[in-house]
């Protein structure tokens, strides 16, 4: 009895560190669909600091690939090797809406997801100095000038670009959205005042707080980091959404590559560090990975289907 109780002991010693680190094996290419300076550069740079720290051994060099609103490294992520160390950042609704669409060359179904771990939450900003103070404000200036009130967003037929869609027909409003290559460059123009302000997420108004201010929310209750700004529930609609981030890989990678850069991703979520980061930068931690991919990518695609049709997209 003994010597099979130390030797299940010592079996588990040996499997522990191989369950708890699913560590990779070579260098990580964390490719970037969006320019320096936005939410995705951000997210990827909080997992960067915690991966070395997990796994000390693996460098991750993160590489930019931006345009089409993300669609240009998408359209290009199956012709990278699938050797487990290419990972591309890949983002709902993006991913469903652009297709629909029809200029990028690239199918939702194309894009291999292997794990979605966060998710950002639609939110109105302009900028501090603006004369436009609270939501209501920015109705009426809306309504007063129809068409005038232009509005920033990263990417067509992304997130952004959906939430502006129904910005407009939820309130009956004119505004006009104006697309970027990625929140970086939005950001110097709705500062600057080149834009009126912007269709965005919290991260965006939590991360440039002093220089932005937000409107509205698009979130269950208010943001604890932004506890002065109403919902839209509170301002009379059912508007919950935003953006998911998550990491995706060329199709040719072997399902063990993808299970372990998985489970790499769920470890690097689980640990304390990233969870103060993300909460410091406004970003709602999620966990989907390969056991929950085929569910979760069945329900979002029936979903941003469906807006997407409202936009008009897939005629």
């Amino acid at each position: 009895m003994r010597a099979r109780l130390c030797s299940l002991v010592a079996t588990l010693l040996i499997a522990l560190p191989a369950a708890a680190q699913p560590c990779a094996e070579k260098i990580i290419l964390y490719w970037q669909a969006f320019p320096a300076g936005g939410e995705s550069d951000l997210s990827a740079r909080h997992q960067q600091l915690v991966l070395k720290k997990k796994c000390p051994a693996i460098e991750t060099i993160i590489q930019y690939k931006p345009g089409a609103g993300g669609g240009l490294l998408w359209m290009q992520l199956n012709q990278l090797p699938g050797d487990g160390s290419n990972i591309a950042g890949i983002n709902l609704p993006h991913i469903v809406l652009q297709p629909m669409e029809g200029t990028v060359q690239y199918k939702a179904d194309e894009v291999t997801p292997v794990y979605w771990f966060h998710y950002t939450p639609d939110a109105l900003v302009v900028a501090e100095s603006s004369p436009i103070k609270s939501f209501q404000d920015f109705v009426r200036a809306a309504k007063a000038e129809p068409a005038k009130i232009s509005l920033g967003g990263s990417g067509l037929n992304s997130a952004n670009h959906m939430a502006h869609e129904r910005l407009n027909s939820v309130f009956g409003l004119k505004t006009t959205y104006v697309p970027f290559k990625g929140t970086g460059d939005m950001t110097t123009a709705v500062i600057g005042g080149h834009v009126q302000g912007a269709m965005s997420y919290t991260a965006f108004a939590i991360n440039n707080k002093g220089k932005v201010r937000a409107l509205a929310v698009a979130m269950e209750k208010r943001h604890p980091l932004l506890p002065d700004v109403p919902t839209f529930r509170e301002l009379g609609t059912d508007w919950v959404d935003g953006a998911y981030r998550g990491i995706g890989v060329p199709k040719s990678t072997p399902p063990e590559a993808r299970k372990r850069l998985s489970d790499l991703w769920a470890a690097l979520n689980a640990d304390p560090q990233m969870k103060e980061l993300a909460a410091k930068s406004g970003f709602e931690l999620v966990d989907v990975g390969m056991d929950k991919m085929d569910a979760f990518m069945r329900d979002k695609l029936r979903v941003y289907t469906d807006a997407g049709k409202r936009m008009g997209l897939g005629k």
